[in-house]
């Protein structure tokens, strides 16, 4: 099956200002030469750091923001040359479900000009098939249709998030970027939305990019999951051989981080503590940009340009000179 979105040396660079001594600018590289594939009906898990450019590249690949290099292609075409026109046509397909339910949803709109707003832009529906729509997505994501008069201040997080991700859904797409989407919810309620969104990909054949940072949720939502440092994508396997074969340092620590309910196994456990904080996109460290901290680092990882991203068995990708 040939996949659905293909990222081949994405790349995105913002110019920061030297200051006024210094008219040279410098760029932060928040997302630096990405590739991979993402399949129909899968869910590819991105996690990582915050600010290593997971949410950057989210937007990028839908074109919220301007991509510096590199291609997006999606149903085999190259997102990233298209015009106004065309990209507006295409992004019917793609839509994203953001982190903030607080900050992504208009106060002053009711809950049914919320889910009705793309269907009034692109034209799709209107009068009765229009009000039908908006009852059908309520259900769908399970609210009431008797709320659809409804500001967003009278429900709680959870409900709003639902709201969200009806917005979402309203043109039928084919791909989701999922940003984060629980991070800003109470525990007892993530679940809930975890599992909506795996019912709704079943019912609708979804395909998401699922961006996190809570490793155990990545894990049970996801097919595949990415793992993200400094701008790159460091290692990418299939997630089973992720959680028990991890080859990247990067990964092993993160993993090491992440408890396990069993109290005998947890305390068996050896944790690898990262040291220092993470560097300054701005300034990247010469060779691998994780030899700063990792654990095993040797002179080629200083000396040698950074790892390239290689297949070191079937589906597992990583980038590490250690790695053989």
């Amino acid at each position: 099956m040939p996949p659905l979105l293909t990222v081949q040396n994405l790349k995105v660079h913002f110019p920061q200002s030297g200051g006024f001594l210094n008219r040279q600018p410098s760029w932060i590289k928040a997302v630096d030469g990405l590739t991979f594939d993402i399949y129909p009906g899968e869910t590819l898990g991105l996690v990582g750091e915050s600010g290593c450019g997971k949410s950057t590249t989210g937007q990028a690949i839908l074109q919220m923001v301007p991509s510096t290099d590199g291609t997006v292609y999606f149903e085999g075409v190259n997102i990233t040359t298209l015009g106004d026109e065309a990209l507006r046509k295409v992004r019917q397909r793609l839509q994203m479900i953001f982190q903030d339910p607080y900050g992504s949803l208009n106060p002053r709109m009711t809950v049914g000009d919320i889910l009705a707003e793309p269907l009034d832009i692109f034209g799709v529906a209107q009068g009765q098939t229009r009000q039908q729509r908006v009852a059908e997505l309520m259900d769908m994501v399970g609210l009431n249709p008797s709320f659809i008069y409804r500001y967003p201040h009278e429900f709680s997080g959870g409900q709003r998030q639902r709201i969200v991700i009806g917005r979402a859904l309203a043109l039928n797409p084919a791909f989701v970027v999922c940003d984060e989407p629980i991070a800003a919810l109470d525990v007892s309620i993530q679940a809930q939305i975890v599992n909506l969104l795996q019912n709704l990909q079943d019912e609708l054949g979804l395909t998401y990019l699922f961006i996190a940072h809570d490793l155990s949720v990545v894990r049970h939502i996801s097919t595949r999951i990415a793992v993200m440092y400094l701008g790159k994508i460091v290692e990418l396997a299939d997630r089973d051989r992720l959680y028990t074969q991890p080859l990247h340092p990067y990964t092993q620590a993160l993993l090491s981080a992440v408890p396990i309910p069993d109290p005998k196994v947890e305390a068996t456990r050896q944790r690898i503590v990262l040291e220092g904080d993470l560097p300054n996109p701005a300034n990247p460290p010469k060779g691998c940009c994780f030899h700063t901290r990792c654990p095993l680092a040797e002179p080629i990882c200083r000396q040698k340009p950074g790892p390239a991203f290689r297949e070191v068995s079937p589906g597992h990708f990583v980038a590490c000179h250690l790695v053989p």
